[in-house]
């Protein structure tokens, strides 16, 4: 992507800020990954199409045990409990996507941070970004064992598109490798603030505004009653037709990202997405999500197969993002 694309989908994200309409008979497909050797080809099938519709979908029996899924969920909690000054000691590294931040992100189609703070994971640069064992036990193997769970069952998935783009099966495996000093995927814990009690008459502001993501694939782990998160299938932004998910915590949401619609000439479209506050008479208490960001190493030259892209490496493209998004 140029510098000159880069500039237009930030245009197309700054567009993004109004209400728009709300659109609930549309279908977000919930895909079953069941026996997935034995039915490797029809899941690909099902995926692809699921993915060239709307760019997102949902995956269930995806083999994550819902214990696991719990476990971090609640060790998350915790972490977002701490004092304040414990996780000022762990401080958000943009250049490594890695640490803690506090209502830093402003998202360009609304100007204003979203209200949320988040802990970023990126297994290269988090030595000195840990919590202690005595601040919070058993957090940090509880995070790399999630971490490594979730990046197989993401190379699970995106062996299926590999296939379906005639790649080798493990292509995307190989662009990202956790063993690598140049491994960027970020597994991000997400605290949505409740609404104060003083404000709980009134609609909420957004949580976060409208956005593609940078990433190849986006896992997304969410709980049930903790909804907000729209979709806009079409990248076009005429129509501003948004589509609630649905929470539910024995699936897994997932979207398509602007990397591997490049890497696909575009046949995968990585969509806008943003989460909604909550409305008056809604949930107005705390959200809570992790997202697991599949991107490629920085070292990995992405290529487009017909050539209508200039080849980029991932980190040199995520850069360019940045920088046309947030002025770094």
């Amino acid at each position: 992507m140029s510098e000159t694309s880069s500039l237009i989908e930030l245009e197309k994200e700054r567009r993004m800020g109004g209400d728009g309409t709300i659109d609930t008979t549309r279908e977000l497909r919930r895909i079953d990954l069941s026996d997935f050797d034995a039915r490797r080809d029809e899941i690909a099938d099902q995926l692809w199409a699921a993915a060239t519709d709307i760019g997102f979908f949902q995956i269930v029996n995806h083999g994550i045990p819902s214990s696991v899924v719990d476990a971090v969920f609640e060790m998350s909690q915790r972490f977002f409990a701490l004092p304040a000054e414990v996780k000022a000691q762990y401080p958000l590294r943009k250049e490594d996507n890695a640490g803690y931040e506090f209502r830093s992100q402003v998202r360009p189609s609304i100007g204003v941070p979203d209200q949320k703070e988040s802990y970023q994971v990126t297994l290269p640069h988090m030595a000195d970004l840990w919590p202690t064992e005595a601040e919070l036990p058993g957090f940090r193997a509880t995070i790399l064992d999630f971490e490594h769970r979730a990046w197989e069952l993401a190379m699970k998935v995106l062996s299926c598109f590999a296939q379906k783009l005639a790649f080798d099966t493990d292509f995307f495996e190989r662009a990202h490798n956790p063993q690598s000093p140049n491994y960027q995927s970020a597994l991000r814990l997400l605290h949505y603030f409740a609404v104060p009690p003083e404000a709980r008459g009134q609609d909420a502001p957004w949580r976060a505004g409208a956005h593609t993501d940078f990433d190849v694939l986006t896992l997304l782990f969410q709980r049930d009653g903790q909804g907000g998160l729209e979709v806009l299938p079409g990248r076009e932004m005429e129509t501003e037709s948004w589509t609630p998910v649905q929470p539910t915590s024995d699936s897994i949401t997932c979207n398509i990202g602007d990397m591997l619609m490049r890497w696909s000439d575009d046949a995968l479209p990585s969509n806008f997405h943003r989460v909604r506050g909550p409305r008056a008479g809604e949930n107005q208490d705390a959200r809570y999500s992790i997202a697991y960001f599949a991107q490629a190493d920085r070292d990995v030259v992405m290529e487009s197969p017909s050539g209508a892209w200039e080849p980029i490496t991932a980190r040199d493209y995520l850069l360019e993002r940045i920088r046309a998004n947030y002025g770094k």
